[in-house]
C-alpha cells in the first residue's frame, strides 16, 4: 500500500443544493447535487480568506470520482494534503463540482442538448462557495483547472467568463479538433450505424452493459461532443452527427459548427480574456492525441 505521509490532513465538506440552471435538462439528470469542498489543514472561518481552486473532471469521470480511494496513487484530497504538507503549495480551498451527465461527462458549456453547465458553474456554484466557505471573493483569488474535457472546460470558462476567473490550468485539454476528433469518427460510425440514427437506443444499450467496450466509449464520446458543440433541438435526442452514418462522409457544415468551439478558434475572439489572467498554464503528454 502506498505510504501515507505524516503531514496534517485537510477535510472535505459537502454543500447540498438544488440547481435552477439544470432544471428541465433534456436527460432528466439530477438537479439536486452536492458541491464537495476540500478545506486545508488549519482552515479558519475567521482568518484571511483562502484562494479557491476549482477542479473540473475529465470525460467519463466526475467530481465525486476524484474523492474515491485509489489502490495506486493518490486521490485529490490526499494529493493536496501532501503538496501542502511538503510546502510545495500554499493552503487553498478546492471546489470539486459534480457535473456528470447521462452522456458520460461534460464539456462545461451551455447546450440545449446537455444542460446549462456553464451557468450552473459560474452563476450558482461560485456564489454558493462564497456564501459557505472563507474564500477570496474577487476573481483574482479564483482559479480553474482540469484534465482532458476538464482542461477544455477550464480554458472555456477563462475565455468566456473572465468576470469569474483569475487563473486557469488546462492539462491535455481538448483543442485542435481536426486532429483530436476526426480520427474517432470511423469507429463511432461503425458502432452507431446499426442503430440507424436512433441514438437514444444506443445510449440505453450502453448503460445496460456491465462492461462497455472501448469502441462503445468512443461512440458515446462522439455523441456527447455533438450534443455539446452542435445541438439539434428538433430531434428527440437533440443530437446530430457531423458525418453520414452509412459512409462516414464528413458533413462540412456540421463540422464547422464543431470547429467554432475549438479553443484555437475561440482564441480569436477571447485572447484578451486569457491575457488578463494572472496565471495560465497549458500542458500535454508527449504522446497524447490532444
Amino acid at each position: 500500500m502506498r505510504p501515507q505521509g505524516d503531514w496534517p490532513r485537510g477535510t472535505v465538506i459537502r454543500l447540498p443544493h438544488r440547481s435552477r440552471a439544470l432544471e428541465n435538462n433534456p436527460w432528466d439528470d439530477p438537479v439536486e447535487r452536492e458541491l464537495a469542498v476540500y478545506l486545508p489543514p488549519g482552515y479558519s472561518e475567521s482568518g484571511t480568506p483562502y484562494i479557491a481552486l476549482w477542479d473540473l473532471a475529465a470525460f467519463t469521470n466526475s467530481g465525486p470520482g476524484h474523492l474515491n480511494w485509489r489502490n495506486q496513487g493518490e486521490n485529490l484530497p490526499q494529493r493536496l494534503d501532501r503538496l501542502i504538507g511538503e510546502g510545495s503549495m500554499a493552503p487553498v480551498v478546492v471546489a470539486i463540482p459534480d457535473c456528470y451527465t447521462s452522456l458520460g461527462g461534460n464539456q462545461y458549456v451551455n447546450s440545449v442538448s446537455v444542460g446549462a453547465y456553464s451557468d450552473y458553474l459560474n452563476d450558482e456554484l461560485v456564489p454558493l462557495l462564497g456564501e459557505q466557505v472563507n474564500a477570496v471573493a474577487e476573481r483574482r483569488g479564483r482559479g480553474v483547472f482540469g484534465k482532458s474535457s476538464g482542461g477544455y472546460g477550464a480554458l472555456y470558462q477563462a475565455m468566456t467568463r473572465p468576470d469569474n476567473w483569475g487563473a486557469a490550468a488546462s492539462h491535455a485539454g481538448d483543442m485542435g479538433f481536426e486532429l483530436l476528433f476526426r480520427g474517432e469518427f470511423p469507429t463511432a460510425c461503425s458502432v452507431l450505424a446499426p442503430f440507424k440514427g436512433d441514438h437514444l437506443s444506443f445510449i440505453r444499450a450502453f448503460w445496460g452493459k456491465n462492461r462497455p467496450s472501448g469502441r462503445d466509449f468512443t461512440a458515446l464520446m462522439v455523441l456527447a461532443m455533438a450534443a455539446s458543440y452542435d445541438a439539434d433541438p428538433d430531434r428527440p435526442d437533440r443530437i446530430r452527427l457531423p458525418f453520414d452514418l452509412h459512409t462516414c462522409e464528413l458533413d462540412a457544415a456540421r463540422w464547422q459548427a464543431w470547429l467554432a468551439w475549438d479553443p484555437l478558434a475561440l482564441l480569436e475572439e477571447h485572447a484578451d480574456a486569457l491575457a488578463g489572467l494572472s496565471g495560465l498554464y497549458i500542458d500535454v503528454g508527449m504522446y497524447d492525441q490532444y
